[in-house]
C-alpha cells in the first residue's frame, strides 16, 4: 500500500510539472527614459526579446519606457550602481556630471560625422568600461549613437555673423557655451515648453536632432535646418556588475553576444534614421542649408576654449583619448 501512494506520489508529481508553464527564472526590469517609439527605447525592446529567446526564456528583461519606474536621466549612473534597476539605457552626457571621463562626447565639435564618432567611442570604449566596472559597479553592454545635434531656425544661418543674437533653446552645458561664444543667449527650457516658447518669440532657434523636430512638428513654428553636427550624442546599456555576475555563464555571454550585435546594428541604422526624419522634415517645409567648410571652421575655432577648458582638469585617460582621436583623424 505505502509503494502504491508512493508511485501515485510521483505520477502526480510529474504530470504537474509537465503541465506547468514553464517561468523564466530571472526577470529584470529594464529602464528608458525615452518614449516607445524612439530608436533608443525600440534598441532596448529589441534587445529583450533576443536575450529572451537566447536563453530560453531563462533571463527575461522587461522593459519600461517613458521613464514609468520614475528615473531620471541625470541620476542614472547611481541608479544601476546601487541595483535600484538591474539595466537601464542612459544618456551619456546626461551622466557626464558623474563622471568626468564621459564628458569627451559632449564636446562641441569634436567630431564632425558619425565615422568621426564611431572613430573617438572605439578609443573610448576600453577606458569607458573600465570606468563603469571599477568605480561604478556596473557593465557596458552596447553604446549606440543618435543623430546629430543642429540648428533649427527662423532665419536662414550661413555664416557665424548670423548667429549673433539668436535666442536658441539648448539642451546641456557645452550647448550653452557655444551659442554664447557665437552671441547668441541660450534658454535651458524644458521640451514640453519648447514649442509655445517658438510661438510667443521667447527663443528663435533650437538645438537639437532630426527625431526630436519631426516629434515636435518644428515646419509649424520654424523655417531651416542647419546640420551642423555641434555634438553627436550617445547612448549607453548598462547593467548592475553583481546582478550580472549572479547569472549562469552562459547567460552572461549571451548578454555580451547580443549587446554586440545591437551595437553594430544600432550603429548601421541611426544614420539612415536621421536622413529619414530630416526627409519628413522637408517634406513638411522645412528647408536644409547646407554647412560650408568655412562656417564650420570658424564654428571649430570660436568653441576652442571650450575644449582647452575640459582638458586643463580631464583625467589622464581624458587627455590621451583627446590625443589619440586627434591623431587618429589627423587634426
Amino acid at each position: 500500500m505505502k509503494k502504491s501512494w508512493t508511485v501515485l506520489l510521483f505520477v502526480l508529481l510529474s504530470v504537474a510539472l509537465v503541465a506547468s508553464p514553464v517561468l523564466a527564472k530571472s526577470s529584470w526590469n529594464a529602464n528608458s527614459v525615452w518614449p516607445p517609439k524612439n530608436h533608443q527605447s525600440a534598441g532596448l525592446t529589441d534587445f529583450a526579446e533576443k536575450v529572451k529567446k537566447a536563453t530560453n526564456g531563462e533571463l527575461e528583461i522587461v522593459v519600461h519606457t517613458g521613464g514609468a519606474l520614475g528615473y531620471k536621466g541625470p541620476e542614472l549612473l547611481k541608479t544601476v550602481r546601487d541595483g535600484l534597476v538591474p539595466i537601464s539605457d542612459m544618456l551619456i552626457s546626461g551622466v557626464a556630471g558623474d563622471e568626468k571621463i564621459f564628458q569627451i562626447v559632449t564636446l562641441p565639435f569634436l567630431v564632425r560625422d558619425f565615422k568621426e564618432l564611431q572613430i573617438l567611442l572605439d578609443i573610448c570604449r576600453p577606458y569607458f568600461d573600465k570606468t563603469a566596472e571599477q568605480k561604478w559597479n556596473q557593465k557596458i553592454l552596447y553604446i549606440a549613437p543618435w543623430p546629430g545635434a543642429g540648428l533649427w531656425t527662423k532665419k536662414k544661418i550661413t555664416t557665424l555673423e548670423e548667429m549673433k543674437g539668436l535666442k536658441t533653446r539648448t539642451y546641456d552645458k557645452n550647448g550653452a557655451l557655444v551659442m554664447e561664444a557665437v552671441g547668441a543667449t541660450p534658454h535651458a527650457l524644458p521640451f514640453s515648453e519648447v514649442y509655445t516658447s517658438l510661438q510667443t518669440g521667447l527663443i528663435d532657434s533650437v538645438m537639437t536632432s532630426t527625431p526630436t523636430a519631426v516629434d515636435a512638428k518644428f515646419w509649424e513654428v520654424l523655417k531651416y535646418y542647419e546640420p551642423l553636427n555641434i555634438t553627436i550624442a550617445t547612448d549607453m546599456v548598462s547593467v548592475n556588475l553583481k546582478a550580472f555576475q549572479k547569472l549562469p555563464k552562459d547567460q552572461q555571454n549571451a548578454l555580451i553576444k547580443i549587446g554586440k550585435e545591437m551595437e553594430k546594428e544600432m550603429w548601421a541604422n541611426v544614420p539612415k534614421l536621421d536622413k529619414a526624419q530630416e526627409a519628413i522634415s522637408n517634406k513638411n517645409g522645412i528647408e536644409t542649408i547646407a554647412v560650408s567648410k568655412k562656417l564650420i571652421a570658424d564654428l571649430e575655432k570660436i568653441t576652442e576654449n571650450i575644449r582647452t577648458e575640459w582638458l586643463k582638469t580631464a583625467p589622464a585617460e581624458g587627455k590621451k583619448i583627446y590625443s589619440d582621436f586627434l591623431k587618429k583623424v589627423k587634426r
